[in-house]
């Protein structure tokens, strides 16, 4: 491998972890270069929310510092995009026209906000929050305007409804589903996110969906489903997200709903890999940051050890947010069905919420709102899938309760 060189297409969170995972192992690449459309070097867009809410620089996003790769022999091109892959030459050329070789290529190009196909969806005044630019360009904007409308009730859409609010801005949530954080939340922990950010100075309307958005050159009014306009100066899209594979499909590499991939992020090339937000084991995608960092860890293993055995396998991965200051955890099921029974205990005095999912005597899912603490015990033993019986009656009280009742 002393003589082979990597090309990585894309630089964000989960291909910075995969160059520091590479380091780790050893991987004994001769070159290493990433090829990166944004044009800074990777950083946290967990934090871009706080950010755009003015309680963190841009500047301090950074993964590493600049000398951090040229200290690890890493080339960054920064700014111009991979548009073309050539499996028959093992090349991949830009936009700007760069031709770079490779033996092996991991594809980590993340993906992108969803459209939502709408009449108006590309008028001014109508953006996505996904990177550092579209931050950038909510600030400029919230600096101009007054009103605006948050199309997503999901953690996007709630983080950047809340950044523009602490600017000043008055601004409606729209959701298509029943209650905020329908994939993380029940609907009780939805509605009491609803209240503690109405409460905030939030309008929400959930169960509800724009059809049309407004306006000549710039968009002024967002049309709903019951006929409803809501005059607006800028609209955020943030309804779901899209993996951005058609480099991989103008390859001919295997795709469906992302890349195709087996347990160790091989796709349908065997020089080619992908991993992250772009990628799909089996049926699985996932748009979380920490399923990424455990691909990253498999294929550096991979890459440096080409008779490694580890495998990647999806799992049951918790969701840890903090919207507006409230912590929520969730894990593994969130609803009940025909074959679950709940654990319930809520304080209606400081609304903290505990939902507890149990099927045959294991734990299969947790929703819990105000106090997480016991997050990890839960996640654990949704894991585990062990039998929680002698527990059963002080679950929902968190695992020093039940220690201390052992």
């Amino acid at each position: 491998m002393a003589s082979e060189k990597l090309v990585i297409c894309g630089h964000g969170m989960v291909a910075q972890r995969l160059l520091e995972c590479l380091g780790k192992y050893g991987h004994g690449f001769n070159r290493i270069v990433v090829i990166s459309a944004e044009p800074t070097i990777a950083y946290n867009r967990i934090l871009l929310s706080a950010v755009l809410a003015g309680d963190a620089d841009a500047d301090s996003l950074a993964l590493q510092a600049d000398d951090w790769y040229r200290q690890q022999g890493i080339e960054l091109h920064q700014g111009d995009p991979v548009v073309r892959i050539d499996r028959n030459r093992r090349e991949v050329r830009t936009e700007g026209g760069q031709v770079e070789s490779y033996d092996r290529l991991v594809l980590a190009t993340g993906s992108r906000s969803a459209r939502l196909g709408l009449a108006g969806e590309s008028l001014d005044g109508v953006v996505g929050f996904r990177d550092l630019q579209d931050t950038h360009t909510l600030i400029r904007l919230s600096g101009r305007h007054r009103r605006a409308v948050v199309v997503g009730g999901g953690f996007l859409g709630l983080e950047a409804a809340e950044g523009l609010r602490q600017r000043g801005m008055d601004v409606t949530v729209l959701h298509r589903g029943s209650h905020l954080l329908n994939r993380q939340l029940d609907a009780t922990g939805g509605e009491l996110l609803r209240a503690a950010l109405t409460e905030r100075g939030l309008t929400i309307r959930t169960g509800t969906a724009p059809i049309a958005l407004l306006g000549k050159s710039r968009v002024r009014a967002v049309q709903l489903d019951d006929d409803t306009l809501i005059s607006t100066d800028l609209v955020v899209i943030a309804a779901g997200i899209i993996p951005n594979s058609e480099l991989a499909r103008a390859a001919g590499l295997a795709c469906d709903r992302a890349v195709r991939v087996d347990s160790q992020l091989r796709t349908s090339d065997d020089a080619i890999f992908a991993l992250g937000e772009c990628a799909q084991v089996g049926e699985a995608t996932s748009g979380l940051v920490e399923p990424g960092y455990q691909q990253a860890d498999v294929l550096a293993q991979v890459l440096a050890q080409p008779c490694c055995d580890r495998h990647y396998t999806p799992s049951v991965v918790p969701t840890r947010l903090k919207i507006s200051g409230i912590p929520i955890f969730s894990c593994g099921q969130t609803e009940a069905d025909h074959g679950t029974e709940s654990l319930v205990w809520q304080d209606y005095e400081t609304n903290h919420y505990c939902r507890l999912l149990i099927r045959n005597q294991r734990l299969t899912g947790a929703v819990l709102f105000g106090i997480t603490d016991d997050g990890p015990w839960y996640t654990r033993r949704i894991q585990q899938a062990d039998d929680i019986s002698a527990d059963r009656a002080n679950l929902a009280f968190g695992q020093a309760y039940c220690d201390a009742l052992a």
